[in-house]
């Protein structure tokens, strides 16, 4: 409209050939295509909460599916130490069988427990659970619905295999269980499996535990020597360690929550600064 109006200004005072000069330019400008901006891909364009959905919903699926998969992988993964308990209620009398470890109240089984490839050589039954020791020098504490505790018997396999394990297991009353070897005899607390005390056979000497006998609250154990005096071929132990005279044992309880567990830290045979 402005553009016309130009163009009638300039006829009337503009010679002829201006006129027509103007007339092709407004008519060029007329024609012109409107403009055009580049195109630009969908990639470039800015992401609305729709794109975003289906990311999120592929995300969670994944982290579905990972999830379901460590959950089998965790049922299906072998149990530690080949550990294969049949569970049951407790009982009072426990036996090995053959290659398994049986548990009866009266003559009702309770509960079964093996390790396959492996033998147990004697069982020791205590409290409603069974302490078992096997041909691989590993000792075991079931109670019927799980497997408590394992530990290990160092250099000890080769001479369970050969000589079995009588009188390998002795209760030391309190909650202690003493596991004779010929190269010591370790104590350990039945309710955890922790190692209290250890105590190492002399030198050029072993432990007999099958002659060992109990005396009160002391286990008398033999300890034959190649040389030595008679008195050093025998040692007494009860649920605190070996007995001496003038001895300071550690306490054998469970740590109690706000307490230490060895409340006197001062030296035995020397006073306190």
């Amino acid at each position: 409209m402005w553009e016309g109006a130009a163009v009638l200004r300039h006829r009337r005072t503009a010679p002829p050939e201006t006129g027509a000069l103007l007339e092709q330019s407004a008519t060029a400008r007329r024609e012109r295509p409107p403009a055009t901006f580049p195109h630009r891909p969908a990639s470039a364009l800015p992401r609305t909460p729709s794109a975003r959905r289906p990311v999120k919903r592929l995300l969670a699926l994944a982290l579905f599916l990972a999830a379901g998969m460590l959950a089998v992988a965790h049922q299906i993964r072998p149990a530690p130490y080949g550990d294969h308990l049949t569970s049951g209620p407790p009982a009072h009398t426990a036996r090995a069988r053959g290659g398994v470890v049986e548990a009866y109240d009266g003559r009702t089984l309770r509960w079964r427990y093996a390790r396959p490839g492996r033998r147990p050589l004697t069982v020791l039954p205590t409290r409603g659970q069974a302490i078992t020791v096997w041909d691989d020098g590993l000792v075991t504490d079931t109670d019927g619905r799980s497997v408590r505790w394992h530990r290990a018997l160092p250099a000890a396999t080769d001479w369970l295999r050969a000589r079995g394990g009588a009188g390998v297991l002795r209760p030391l009353g309190r909650g202690i269980l003493a596991v004779v070897t010929p190269s010591r005899i370790a104590a350990y607390r039945t309710a955890d499996g922790d190692l209290r005390w250890v105590l190492p056979a002399r030198a050029g000497c072993a432990f007999r535990p099958e002659r060992a006998v109990r005396h009160g609250h002391a286990l008398l154990v033999a300890q034959p020597c190649a040389r030595g005096a008679w008195t050093a071929q025998l040692v007494a132990v009860d649920d605190l360690g070996g007995i001496a005279p003038h001895r300071t044992p550690l306490g054998n309880e469970p740590p109690r929550a706000g307490r230490p567990e060895h409340p006197r830290t001062e030296k035995a045979l020397a006073p306190p600064r």
